[in-house]
């Protein structure tokens, strides 16, 4: 129970308000979605309760670990590498001789990353992957012995390192940033992020499903229109500045960061659906009911990470 109590303690205050937001919203929108069902209960509405439960689910998780610390932090966005990789792998099917450049990126290239955001090791946070990990994967390969496809094979598992684990994990670095204002503000900031990104991607799908008329890229992804993108976009940026007292930042700062993060976010969806039109898939996974895969949730979060935490660092440091 002490454990407890000082998990709770040290949380800031203005957690609890957000989280209060959060729970109005998620009950306004279950309250509505199942009065929905009841008058058409079609596979629209299925979804959309399907995709409402699983909000609930995800925010109870991101809250236990928001409460419970970096550690907790920091294993869950572990797992969320662990898998998100794995889904990447699945889809882009490798060969036998993988083994040892797959085993390096599941087994030594995550747990190191997140290490040493744990250790607040910056510097080397910052180069470990895109130096020496983009460096050994190739060597590794090659001492496989197999030349075939090599610069295919090596690409996609290059790729798939820099965002499942390089760039994801940008997001819990940000509680290296906890001494912007106090300990609690890089809890903050990264509440700030998942906010901004992921209600971008709701804003932008229920606009463009209600006024979209213009796709943006039909062959990539049909639900992405030019109404829902600028629709959804400004909602998301009206949301973010209006959260700007969560945040060291000031109301101009927060409108500009928020709109950098709605617009990385949907070209990280954008490029990620590309991919899997590529392969011939819907989705990257059925991991979590109503919404696909891990990869189908973050990837609006792969590219507004590492743009949104370096922004924050440089503006404020």
């Amino acid at each position: 129970m002490n454990l407890i109590y000082e998990a709770l303690s040290s949380v800031p205050p203005k957690f609890w308000w957000v989280l209060m937001g959060i729970v109005f919203f998620l009950t306004v929108a279950t309250v509505i979605g199942r009065r929905l069902a009841q008058n058409n209960n079609n596979e629209v509405m299925i979804n959309l309760n399907q995709r409402i439960n699983a909000w609930w689910v995800m925010v109870a998780v991101l809250v236990a670990c928001f409460i419970f610390g970096t550690t907790a932090t920091l294993i869950l966005y572990a797992l969320l590498s662990f898998f998100a990789l794995r889904e990447f792998m699945t889809l882009t099917p490798t060969v036998r001789s993988d083994y040892w450049a797959l085993v390096f990126c599941f087994y030594v290239a995550i747990p190191v990353q997140y290490l040493l955001i744990g250790s607040d090791w910056y510097g080397l946070f910052v180069m470990f992957l895109p130096v020496y990990g983009f460096l050994l994967l190739p060597a590794i390969q090659a001492l496989s012995g197999d030349t075939d496809g090599f610069f295919e094979r090596i690409a996609k598992i290059q790729w798939g390192m820099m965002l499942t684990i390089y760039c994801l994990s940008y997001a819990p670095a940000l509680l290296l940033l906890g001494n912007v204002e106090h300990p609690g503000q890089g809890l903050m900031l990264l509440l700030y992020l998942v906010l901004v990104v992921q209600l971008s991607d709701v804003f932008q799908y229920v606009v463009g499903k209600l006024f979209g008329k213009h796709k943006i890229a039909p062959r990539v992804s049909p639900n992405k229109t030019v109404e829902g993108f600028i629709g959804g976009g400004l909602m998301a940026v009206a949301l973010g500045t209006g959260l700007w007292w969560m945040t060291p930042f000031s109301m101009a700062h927060a409108a500009l960061f928020s709109l950098l993060i709605v617009i990385c976010g949907f070209f990280g969806g954008l490029s990620l659906s590309a991919v899997k039109r590529s392969l011939g898939a819907k989705d990257w996974g059925t991991m979590i009911s109503g919404h696909g895969g891990i990869m189908d949730r973050i990837d609006s979060i792969l590219f507004a990470a590492p743009v949104f935490f370096h922004l924050v660092r440089y503006t404020y440091y």
